[in-house]
């Protein structure tokens, strides 16, 4: 490492610590962790109330290395040091004591001033487009000096979705076991789990595209996934066409414009709504959000199609209304395009 601090910040704790793990084995090298590393979690529920960890933070930034070349502080959970406690941390990395590595663990934004005033910055945050998924899986398989195809890696990343966190343990495992060896994704399978969740945007996306095998796929995913109960699926197409309906009858004729009605930040999104909206037209985006009230009023007791499956413990009646109410849509939306 060539910086004398490092902060490693995300909004997913288990994917903060797995990259704490990697950036604290390379910091140590061959070095005892009984000589050179001191591990601190700020606010520490063990410490009582008259200690002051920050206090003991910065002992150990400032106390040189004694039998070793250099030592590791590791300070976890730094996003809720106090604001004092923080001023003194960033102090010492402004003038960093010789011979000594701080790595920060920041679950959180990025805003975080730990986070700016780091030598190096670490984010573990992970975009949610397919194509982002695939190159997070690639690049921590490569990280792990695992030899996998790019159909095998988009297999694996088909299998977790939305789910990454679980990708390291995954990774760790497998070079543990196989080395660098070629794998299939037969080798891999065992140690993936069940199937993650996937984005919201996967299922919209399929919709506007009148992908209905596409939407389903996502809309059962989500279900299977117990990541989703079919209420906050329905949820999620309300929001969709409520922006569409948004913006019928609004004389919007930008995306700049459309933007600033649904309060989007990003003028492109906005001007795919826009688009999306006018394709599809008054009495189709009505339809649509009259199949969705339909279908919140059935999720809410209004029908029943039978329990759970007692094979896969899905609920039948929430999967069936899901799956009529995405394939309608994606219908709608494909006639919609042929116009």
């Amino acid at each position: 490492m060539s910086s004398a601090s490092i902060c490693v910040v995300g909004t997913d704790a288990t994917m903060v610590y797995d990259a704490v793990h990697n950036v604290v084995a390379r910091s140590l090298g061959d070095l005892d962790p009984s000589l050179a590393l001191q591990d601190f979690t700020a606010k520490d529920v063990t410490t009582s109330a008259t200690e002051s960890i920050a206090s003991q933070i910065i002992e150990a930034l400032n106390t040189p290395p004694f039998l070793v070349d250099r030592r590791v502080v590791v300070v976890r959970d730094a996003q809720s040091l106090l604001a004092d406690e923080a001023a003194q941390v960033i102090g010492w990395m402004q003038a960093p004591a010789p011979g000594i590595i701080l790595v920060l663990a920041v679950v959180g934004p990025k805003s975080n001033k730990l986070v700016k005033a780091a030598g190096e910055v670490i984010e573990t945050n992970v975009g949610t487009r397919p194509p982002e998924r695939l190159a997070f899986v690639e690049a921590k398989m490569a990280e792990y000096n695992i030899t996998l195809s790019r159909d095998v890696a988009q297999q694996v990343t088909d299998v977790v979705g939305d789910d990454l966190a679980r990708i390291d343990s995954v990774a760790r495992s497998l070079s543990a076991i196989y080395g660098s060896a070629p794998l299939t994704f037969k080798h891999i399978e065992p140690y993936l789990g069940e199937a993650g969740d996937v984005a919201p945007w996967d299922l919209t996306a399929a919709i506007d595209k009148g992908n209905a095998t596409a939407a389903i796929i996502a809309a059962r995913r989500m279900l299977d996934s117990k990541g989703r109960a079919g209420l906050q699926v329905v949820n999620i197409l309300q929001r969709h066409f409520m922006q569409f309906m948004k913006l019928e009858g609004a004389a919007v004729a930008s995306q700049d414009e459309a933007a600033a009605l649904l309060g989007i930040t990003n003028a492109k999104s906005a001007g795919f709504v826009l688009q999306t909206a006018s394709r599809l037209g008054t009495d189709r985006i009505a339809m649509a959000m009259h199949w969705i009230t339909e279908a919140d009023l059935a999720l809410k007791g209004g029908v029943s199609y039978g329990g759970k499956d007692l094979n896969t413990d899905m609920d039948v009646t929430e999967l069936t209304v899901v799956e009529v109410l995405v394939a309608r849509l994606a219908k709608m939306s494909q006639g919609a395009r042929r116009r």
